[in-house]
């Protein structure tokens, strides 16, 4: 049987889109490529967003500003001065884009202005940190990138 170029043609799409949908099945069912999404809850989390840019109003519209920031001893967070520290409840949260499994949160509980994220708890790399705070009834929140 001679095979002619429109044949010829034919045959290699076919073995190209083989050769794709192949990698396609693979890449979708081998658990060892992590196909995770950014939020479990994404389009929950989405109802939340005005509310969110409400918190950073508030927390923009502070005269002095809460700074979060990395030292030699992990991330700080650095509250109000002014504020009373004890009437401050809330929650940190800290996301690394690269890895969902490393993400945590913690309630906050602080003994001074400062909170201090201990180098122990982080790998090297990108990390978001949010606090989700409450000071007198008034909610705020503030976001930064760190990079540890």
């Amino acid at each position: 049987m001679k095979i002619n170029w429109g044949t010829g043609i034919v045959i290699a799409f076919g073995l190209f889109m083989i050769f794709i949908l192949f990698f396609v099945y693979k890449v979708q069912t081998d658990s060892k490529y992590d196909n995770e999404l950014v939020t479990k809850d994404y389009y929950k989390a989405e109802g939340a967003v005005n509310y969110d840019n409400e918190k950073r109003d508030n927390a923009n519209a502070l005269n002095t500003k809460v700074t979060i920031k990395k030292n030699d001893q992990g991330i700080q967070v650095e509250f109000p001065a002014d504020f009373d520290y004890s009437k401050i409840e809330g929650k940190v949260s800290l996301y690394r884009p690269s890895s969902q499994k490393l993400d945590f949160e913690f309630k906050i509980e602080l003994s001074s202005t400062h909170l201090l994220i201990p180098e122990s708890s982080l790998t090297g790399g990108i990390w978001d940190v949010s606090v989700d705070w409450k000071y007198d009834g008034k909610d705020y929140l503030n976001k930064e990138t760190v990079y540890f």
